[in-house]
C-alpha cells in the first residue's frame, strides 16, 4: 500500500511505523481539531495583558459599529 501513503507502517515486519503518519489514507478527527484551536485561542486571550484585551474590545465594538453603518 506505499500508493496510498502507507509504505512504512506496512513494513515486513508488520507495524513498523507505529501510528498515523500523515498520509493519504490517515483519517483526521475535525472534532478534535476544531476542540484544540478553540483551546489555543482562549489561552492565548487568557495570556495577554490587561492593555490588550481591553485594546481588543474597543477594536471589536468599533468594527462591529462600522459594520452597521455599512448595513
Amino acid at each position: 500500500m506505499v500508493e496510498y501513503g502507507n509504505g512504512i507502517g506496512e513494513g515486513a515486519g508488520g507495524q513498523v511505523g507505529g501510528g498515523g503518519g500523515g498520509g493519504a489514507g490517515v483519517n483526521s478527527d475535525w472534532g478534535a481539531a476544531i476542540g484544540h484551536a478553540a483551546n489555543d485561542a482562549v489561552n492565548t486571550l487568557a495570556a495577554l495583558p490587561a492593555w490588550q484585551l481591553a485594546l481588543i474590545v474597543v477594536l471589536v465594538i468599533g468594527g462591529l459599529i462600522v459594520l452597521r453603518r455599512a448595513f
